[in-house]
């Protein structure tokens, strides 16, 4: 019998990790896919990514509206509520043998919460990870606690989630499922980019991946020196859309602005993430605070600089190059990036968060990770006096 596994994708960055795990189980005999898709996805003014997933051949199980049109905390509140009461409906009726959510946005709390409570055992993709300027940390290990089975970015998330108390048959280190599209996926070439985007991508152009610091009470604080620094850099700039986070809008609002003043600036609403991993291929330099940044640019050995306290705590591969929230330091980053001394320096790097065979190595778990009340019982491990974890006996 084929064992029920359920996905559920919020927006277009979670779907760019999560394009290749829903391929292999899709074509997997023994699964039966199941897709929710829900949040910014949906919504026109983040460029409605639920047709790109359509256009992929998907089939979509649910949909389920909840992104609520405010740019607040309040609104993102009211998101995980609106969420949490719609997928009750989703999961209870679907009620499949495993959820598999991804990551740390805080949407993701909704189907976590649901799935406890209707007893559907609960796999987590990138646990462990560590990103203390948002709340996404926080989401993040709550939603190891809640979950069943951890599939984790690295060795040391992996240690990490062993910390927590999960027991070690529960946790896997299986790597960033977004490299896998740099192994398995067909770029588009600097023409077929240019068409895509409809403009030319100039040799040292910046590509802006910048997004609210939501652990902030104010979550704009650092973008005054970030749009600073871009004007003092001078250099042509593609801004990527941000995060639908309290502030996103007003950042959004920014960023046309700032684009509209100059012909080489340009606003990018949503990408393809082939197109987007071909844009990375071909600009001088990645800014801003956002994930991508600091797990993917180091496979192709893109100079990155990262900006303010967002990602702090994150493992950081060597073409990472921290900047203050600071318009000088941010500078001095940028021209330090586009150096091509510090371009030759990267040549032959490692990537710590994989090999882009995420997937693979996902769905093999998901497939064979035993069902039941044993899946669901979890036992905490102590650490005994000596620092020695207990063995536990076989299930």
């Amino acid at each position: 019998m084929k064992r029920s596994v359920a996905v559920i994708s919020t927006s277009r960055a979670d779907y760019s990790h999560l394009y290749w795990v829903l391929r292999e189980l899709h074509e997997h005999p023994d699964i039966d896919l199941r897709l929710l898709v829900s949040g910014a996805h949906l919504s026109s003014q983040f460029g409605r990514t639920i047709d790109e997933i359509e256009r992929d051949g998907f089939h979509i199980d649910a949909r389920v509206e909840c992104l609520q049109d405010a740019d607040d905390d309040i609104g993102m509140a009211r998101t995980i509520g609106t969420a949490t009461l719609a997928l009750a409906d989703v999961l209870g009726q679907m009620r499949p043998d495993l959820l598999l959510v991804i990551a740390d946005r805080y949407e993701m709390l909704a189907p976590a919460c649901v799935a406890l409570a209707l007893r559907i055992p609960i796999a987590h993709i990138e646990g462990g990870d560590i990103s203390e300027g948002a709340i996404d940390d926080a989401v993040r290990n709550a939603l190891t606690k809640l979950s069943h089975v951890h599939l984790t970015p690295t060795e040391n998330a992996k240690d990490r989630v062993l910390a927590m108390g999960e027991e070690s048959w529960r946790v896997h280190c299986v790597g960033a499922p977004s490299l896998d599209h740099l192994c398995r996926s067909k770029l588009p070439d600097r023409a077929a980019l240019e068409t895509s985007i409809e403009c030319e991508v100039p040799p040292g152009a910046l590509l802006v991946a910048y997004h609210p610091v939501t652990i902030a009470r104010d979550t704009l604080r650092e973008a005054d020196e970030v749009f600073a620094a871009l004007q003092q850099a001078n250099k042509p700039v593609f801004f990527c859309f941000p995060n639908a986070d309290a502030g996103g809008r007003e950042l959004i609002r920014r960023a046309q602005d700032f684009c509209a003043t100059s012909h080489d600036r340009h606003l990018l609403v949503n990408l393809n993430p082939l197109v987007y991993w071909s844009l990375l291929q071909h600009v001088g330099v990645m800014i801003g605070n956002s994930s991508s940044g600091i797990m993917e640019t180091p496979s192709l050995e893109l100079p990155t600089v990262n900006i303010g306290f967002r990602q702090e705590g994150r493992e950081r591969a060597t073409n990472i190059l921290d900047a203050a929230a600071d318009r000088t330091a941010i500078v001095e980053c940028i021209e330090r990036a586009l150096d091509p001394k510090f371009k030759e320096s990267l040549s032959g790097m490692s990537n710590p968060y994989g090999d882009g065979h995420a997937a693979e190595r996902i769905v093999k778990i998901l497939t064979e990770v035993p069902l039941g009340e044993n899946l669901l019982h979890k036992r905490p491990v102590q650490e005994l006096s000596s620092g020695k974890r207990p063995s536990l006996p076989e299930r």
